[in-house]
């Protein structure tokens, strides 16, 4: 049970890590990051509603009250990320890897926290 905890931790630290640097990149570099959005067609009004809305999910998935919203914070973040993939994909970016990366994070922290955290 020790092993799993200390997993289902280092996943989800790894996992807020990830998100919250994403985020304050959003909130303190919106001008490049519009400019990514534009690159990928999005529109750029979208830039700082993501910013909270990554922060939100970090804190309601680390404080995992009320359950049924820290199943949509993981679901909300997984679809961030599968769409980031496909986004990257699409245009041929390299950047792909991070949100593959987080995806991992984001699953290991989801069915290891059922177990360590029910």
């Amino acid at each position: 049970m020790k092993i799993q905890n200390t997993i289902y931790w280092i996943a989800t630290a790894l996992l807020s890590a990830l998100f919250l640097y994403s985020a304050t990149t959003y909130l303190f570099d919106t001008a490049v990051i519009e400019g990514t959005y534009q690159d990928y067609q999005y529109p750029t009004y979208l830039v700082i509603p993501m910013a909270i809305a990554k922060i939100l999910a970090i804190l309601f998935i680390l404080v995992r009250k009320p359950k049924w919203v820290m199943e949509w914070a993981y679901a909300g973040l997984f679809f961030d990320m599968a769409l980031a993939c496909m986004a990257h994909y699409r245009l041929g970016d390299p950047g792909i890897t991070l949100p593959l990366l987080g995806i991992v994070f984001l699953l290991v922290s989801y069915f290891f926290g059922k177990k360590v955290r029910p």
